[in-house]
């Protein structure tokens, strides 16, 4: 400028005789009205520099640490590179907003900061790109608990790990100090809190891509994607930016315990639409429908009766499922796996991986099920079973099972037969328990045959004497017997007698003395009953002194009736005969005789 003025001077129509070189060296070239003309066009080339405000630069220089800018005044900033992580795309040009520290240093530059002014703009850009749903830039700044902390407008946001990426994110620290495109989707004023996704953005644009290729679609239509996600029940397939599901049924026609023993994580496949619902945005994918049905190459002469060979592959508890050729199974029923009436679960018998031979039972080819038996292929040990057994034949079984009702006893392999338990013992129990337990072995006698359902019925008792034939004719009713009262009951006591035992009601328990009977005490008693149906003897004490009693008061009073009918005639007789004495003594003193 300095040099400018002395050639302006220079240049100046003035006469030399008239220029006044004492000012001139003195630095004051112009004076009054010329001179202040010129200090307010300087005044122009100078930019206003207010500390504390936020103004827009130019960047002048870029480098790895510094950048600087200007904001036309008579100097420039250094500002630190850092501050501009969030734009890696910044060059010399560019436009950006400062906040004026100090209009000059020691070394007189302007002291400038990027930071500063973005924060101080920062909070009204969220709030107008929050409000207007605009996407904004953020430099990820480093991995937090739950997400990531994310700087956008020179404000520290959260981004959390469900809002990174739409698919399963492995490694976060991949996008630290990554430059990418949010969405500001939560804002808390009260304590400057803002939450950004990514996510949002991605779904945005894979709805689209959805839309788009769901209106494309058609059922039976093959695509090619790639593996997203295993899990337990399935299979999710990128079709190029929307998802479809694979269910594990539609993997493979074979049987198999996890997705991933057929496909396996980022493999591109190849497969087919089943069904999608748009409104529901879901997309049904399929795997073993692009190979043929193994139901369509299975053997077309296997029929039934015809031998198959197998691995069990499932139990049930009603049965196993047996896989002849990978994707065609068979159902081994319960019932068809032995002849034992026994088996009741399918676990007791196989289990899966065994290497099995069945026979056909029913096959549909149509309806893709087939039945198959194991027991088929073994003797049935019912076949001429009366011959082998026949009724009345003794026999040694072995106790299998003890219930309520009776014991379920075995006579060979397939065959058993139900002793009930009335025909246990010719004594009443109270439970088969009392008299057998299992493992053990039985004499059995043959009663009756079912073999259209495989029952037998057992007798146990049967080969041993009727102990009731020796105890009627020891104990016939009337006689009477000494017994010994064991124990009481509610109703009466329990009497114990030679070789048996018998039950007196209360009421025939009372001594001649009025007394009832006690348990220890040796009384007699009479039978009043035998009941051969229940086992059952019924004592009485009181009838043992009771009708001698009543035969002695009858005796009694057949003797008084006779005493009292002599008397009787005696007394008739006198007064008959002192009738006809009065009478004729009367007639003579009528005659005055």
């Amino acid at each position: 400028m300095a040099e400018e003025l002395k050639k302006s001077a220079l240049n100046a129509s003035i006469a030399p005789e008239d220029f006044n070189w004492e000012e001139f060296e003195g630095g004051d070239v112009y004076g009054g009205e010329e001179k202040e003309q010129i200090r307010a066009a300087y005044d122009k080339t100078l930019s206003k520099v207010v500390e504390g405000e936020v103004v827009e630069g130019e960047v002048t220089a870029i480098n790895k640490r510094e950048v600087v800018v200007t904001i036309g005044g008579k100097s420039e900033g250094v500002i630190p590179a850092p501050e501009f992580r969030y734009n890696p795309d910044l060059k010399v040009g560019d436009k950006v907003e400062v906040y004026v520290e100090s209009a000059e240093d020691k070394k007189g530059q302007l002291v400038l900061s990027h930071k500063k002014a973005r924060a101080t703009k920062s909070w009204d850009r969220v709030n107008e790109a929050y409000e207007k749903g605009e996407i904004v830039k953020g430099f990820v700044k480093t991995r937090t608990k739950g997400g990531m902390i994310v700087d956008v407008f020179g404000i520290e946001a959260f981004l959390p790990g469900s809002q990174i990426d739409i698919k399963p994110i492995r490694d976060y620290d991949q996008y630290v100090n990554q430059t990418i495109d949010f969405k500001i989707v939560k804002i808390n004023p009260d304590f400057r809190n803002v939450v950004v996704s990514h996510k949002a953005l991605l779904e945005a644009e894979q709805e689209l891509k959805r839309k788009e290729l769901i209106s494309k679609l058609e059922k039976g239509q093959v695509l090619e994607g790639t593996v997203k996600n295993i899990t337990n029940y399935g299979v999710f397939v990128d079709l190029g930016g929307v998802d479809g599901l694979i269910h594990i049924t539609d993997l493979s026609w074979g049987r198999i315990n996890h997705p991933e023993e057929i496909v396996k994580l980022d493999e591109k496949i190849k497969v087919v639409v089943l069904d999608f619902n748009e409104e529901q945005k879901r997309i049904a994918l399929g795997l073993k429908q692009l190979s043929p049905h193994p139901w369509d190459s299975l053997d077309p002469n296997i029929k039934v009766g015809d031998k198959v060979k197998g691995k069990v592959v499932l139990i049930a508890d009603y049965g196993a499922f047996i896989e002849i050729i990978p994707g065609v199974e068979g159902l081994v029923h319960v019932s068809e796996m032995s002849w034992s009436p026994r088996l009741h679960s399918a676990q007791e018998f196989l289990k899966v991986g065994d290497e099995v031979e069945a026979q056909v039972l029913s096959i549909d080819r149509e309806a893709r099920k087939m039945s198959l038996g194991l027991k088929q292929l073994t003797v049935n040990p019912w076949d001429g079973i009366r011959e082998k057994y026949p009724i009345g034949s003794q026999h040694t079984a072995t106790v299998r099972n003890v219930t309520n009702f009776g014991v379920f006893a075995e006579l060979e392999d397939g065959v058993e037969g139900l002793v009930h338990i009335s025909d246990l013992s010719w004594n009443k129990i109270k439970h088969p328990s009392e008299v057998v337990a299992p493992g053990d072995t039985l004499e059995v006698q043959i009663l009756e045959f079912d073999e259209a359902n495989h029952k037998l019925s057992l007798g146990h008792k049967q080969l041993t004497p009727n102990p009731w034939d020796e105890i009627e004719a020891k104990f016939p009713v009337g006689s009477t017997v000494e017994g010994t009262i064991a124990s009481t009951t509610d109703k009466g006591a329990n009497i114990t007698l030679e070789g048996a035992e018998g039950f007196a009601f209360n009421r025939e328990l009372i001594k001649e003395d009025g007394k009832a009977a006690i348990v220890g005490e040796t009384l007699p008693f009479k039978v009043v009953e035998l009941r051969r149906s229940t086992h059952r003897i019924l004592l009485s004490h009181l009838r043992t002194y009771q009708e001698v009693k009543e035969k002695a008061a009858a005796s009694e009073a057949a003797n008084t009736k006779k005493a009292v009918k002599k008397i009787n005639t005696t007394v008739e007789k006198t007064t008959l005969g002192d009738i006809d004495a009065l009478a004729a003594l009367k007639e003579k003193l009528e005659k005055g005789e």
